[in-house]
């Protein structure tokens, strides 16, 4: 009998029906912290790359040699960079036509 008194067994010692219910509370509630983390980091990350349809075609894919992995964009043409700057006021049609053909151009720019 001296094993079930005064060694924290028993009646009176430990915790209660509350003790547990606050226990089990608590542990979903870190659970579902750490499932709501994980899920913010992987849309995070899921969102800084864009993803591209590696279909046959695809503008942009890239793919062998391209410097990137397969299915990954580059990012915008300089051609797409200069329309978006027109498209915005940055720049009036003339400079946009003598830019485009610079680009376009067999020496391309700075080609001199």
């Amino acid at each position: 009998m001296g094993y079930w008194h005064g060694h924290g067994y028993g009646p009176g010692h430990g915790i209660g029906g509350w003790g547990f219910a606050v226990m089990a509370i608590g542990s979903l509630l870190v659970l579902a912290l750490l499932v709501l983390l994980a899920v913010a980091l992987i849309r995070y990350l899921s969102r800084s790359r864009q993803r591209v349809s590696p279909g046959p075609g695809a503008v942009g894919a890239a793919g062998p040699g391209s410097g990137g992995p397969p299915g990954w964009a580059p990012g915008p043409s300089p051609e797409q960079v200069l329309a978006e700057r027109f498209a915005r006021g940055e720049i009036d049609a003339e400079e946009y036509r003598h830019r485009l053909e610079t680009l376009r151009s067999a020496d391309g720019p700075g080609g001199g």
